[in-house]
C-alpha cells in the first residue's frame, strides 16, 4: 500500500453531506486540519484547545480529507473560506482568532453553551497547570 498525496479521501458530494450532518447532529463542531489528538496546523490546535477548555464533547471533522471541497462547502454555510471553523447549535461562530477573542472577553464558555459548573472547574484546573 502506497500513500498518494494527490488522492482525495472524499468526493465533493460526500464533503457537502459530511458538513451538513456534522452541523445538524452536533451542538459544537469544529472543522479543522487534522484531528483533536493530532492537529495539523497551529490555528486548528489553538481552536480545539480553546473549545476543549469548556466542552469535552466537541465534534471535530478533519478537513484535510478534501481541503478544497471542505472550503467550498463551509463557505456556502458561513461565508468564510478559512479553516478552522466552529459551529454551535448550527450557527457559525468563527475560527481560532474569534474563539480567542471570545475567551479574552470571558464570553467563550457562554458561546459554546458550557455547563457553568464544568467551565468553572476547567478554568481553575488550567490555571494551576505548570505549562
Amino acid at each position: 500500500m502506497t500513500f498518494d498525496p494527490a488522492s482525495q479521501g472524499l468526493d465533493d458530494e460526500e464533503v457537502h453531506e459530511r458538513v451538513e450532518e456534522a452541523i445538524e447532529n452536533n451542538e459544537v463542531v469544529l472543522f479543522m486540519k487534522g484531528t483533536a489528538m493530532m492537529p495539523q496546523c497551529g490555528y486548528s490546535k489553538r481552536a480545539v484547545g480553546l473549545l476543549q477548555q469548556y466542552r469535552e464533547d466537541v465534534a471535530t471533522v478533519d478537513a484535510l480529507q478534501n481541503l478544497d471541497a471542505f472550503r467550498e462547502a463551509l463557505s456556502e454555510r458561513s461565508g468564510w473560506e478559512t479553516i478552522p471553523q466552529t459551529f454551535v447549535d448550527g450557527e457559525f461562530v468563527g475560527g481560532s482568532d474569534i474563539l480567542a477573542e471570545l475567551e479574552e472577553r470571558g464570553e467563550l464558555a457562554e458561546t459554546v453553551n458550557a455547563d457553568p459548573d464544568a467551565a468553572a472547574g476547567s478554568s481553575a484546573g488550567s490555571a494551576d497547570a505548570p505549562f
